[in-house]
């Protein structure tokens, strides 16, 4: 193999997280692959991958090669497509991650438009409720809803969403509506806990923070779970507030103690390589950009 084919041999490896997995992608065999990988790092002279039995994990030299890799071999097919009369015709592969309920919602009708409006692009989308690693995972794009610390990633701010407490009408007919943070030891409680352990419900009064830790008979990792269950008179719960849309709308939750929410979470459309991304990465990011801010749920 050439020097391109072994970066798009270890392209494949850490995008698959694996050799064989790699050499199907590539429709090659597992020893040429694990030969092209093996050639790059006697060239470079530094290790790429870690390799176990059961794992195959990038070095912190490998994340930086793979970034460099990944956006060389792009601007090489792009490079090609002009010159074979494309006209800048966008093309590659594509991945995007968000969280899974999000993703669902926003997220993956965006990356199908795109599709259908970029035929040379292809697409992957990884949805989790976790903070994933851009470089280390091969992620080319992260829609994340969270406050972002100092990074390394370009992102774009394109809304904001509420943490809101709702319950369903009827269970507030029967318990009464809380009319302050302190209410709420008073009422049956579905807490919502994507690491399984309850965290404190955070509300604001006057400028003052205050914080709640509430008993729940019934504790749950994913929000369709904690929503189904507040739809059906469990309690209250504690949501993102795109997560109830449909149910607001449809009469079955109502949010409660507005005026004690705490400030919006912003939401922001991540990459990590800034003006060297690839044409298809940059366009995604702003087609998705213009989607999101469009929406009227997203602040």
């Amino acid at each position: 193999m050439d020097r391109l084919d072994c970066m798009r041999a270890f392209v494949a490896v850490a995008e698959e997280a694996g050799f064989a997995a790699a050499a199907r992608r590539l429709a090659l065999s597992p020893p040429a692959v694990t030969r092209a990988v093996a050639a790059l790092e006697e060239r470079i002279g530094a290790r790429l991958l870690h390799r176990t039995t059961r794992l195959v994990r990038l070095t912190e030299a490998g994340a930086r090669y793979l970034a460099d890799c990944k956006r060389i071999l792009a601007e090489i097919e792009e490079a090609e497509g002009i010159a074979a009369g494309a006209h800048g015709e966008l093309r590659g592969p594509l991945t995007v991650t968000a969280s899974v309920l999000f993703g669902r919602m926003f997220v993956a009708p965006i990356v199908l438009d795109f599709l259908v409006l970029h035929p040379g692009v292809s697409a992957r989308t990884l949805l989790l409720d976790r903070v994933v690693d851009l470089l280390e995972e091969g992620i080319d794009v992260a829609v994340r809803i969270a406050h972002l610390p100092d990074s390394s990633l370009s992102a774009v701010r394109v809304g904001t969403v509420r943490r809101v407490v709702c319950a369903a009408p009827a269970y507030l007919a029967a318990r009464g509506v809380p009319r302050s943070p302190a209410d709420l030891a008073r009422h049956e409680v579905v807490a919502f806990a994507p690491s399984g352990v309850p965290e404190e419900w955070v509300f604001t009064a006057e400028g003052r923070r205050e914080s709640i830790r509430l008993a729940s008979r019934l504790v749950v990792n994913t929000a369709d779970v904690a929503i189904a269950a507040a739809v059906a008179g469990h309690g209250l719960t504690r949501v993102l507030s795109y997560m109830i849309e449909p149910e607001l709308r449809a009469g079955r939750l109502e949010i409660v103690l507005c005026e004690y929410e705490p400030p919006p979470v912003p939401i922001h459309v991540a990459h990590a390589e800034g003006r060297r991304a690839a044409a298809r990465v940059r366009a995604f990011v702003d087609f998705a950009a213009k989607r999101l801010r469009s929406g009227p749920v997203l602040g």
